[in-house]
């Protein structure tokens, strides 16, 4: 099996993160306070750098104020039209 990271799909979600955030009206250092994480983190997660699991998305999400289920609906359904 290939490495998540740097598949076609995870870049995907690395987009809709991007924009999730961007949406918000928050700067990485904005998100990166409202997480108790660096700026740095926030812009290795967009990047592809550092790997989110399930739990950091939910967060990542939510204080973009962005529902989670949604979220990822939305990946997914994008994930299956680049198919």
């Amino acid at each position: 099996m290939r490495k998540s990271t740097h598949s076609p799909e995870y870049a995907i979600l690395r987009q809709h993160l991007l924009t999730t955030r961007q949406s918000a009206g928050l700067s990485q250092r904005e998100l990166a306070r409202l997480l108790s994480v660096t700026a740095s983190w926030v812009s290795k997660v967009e990047t592809g750098e550092r790997r989110l699991d399930l739990v950091e998305f939910y967060w990542f999400c939510s204080a973009c104020k962005k529902d989670p289920i949604a979220a990822a609906k939305a990946v997914y359904h994008t994930m299956r039209r680049q198919a």
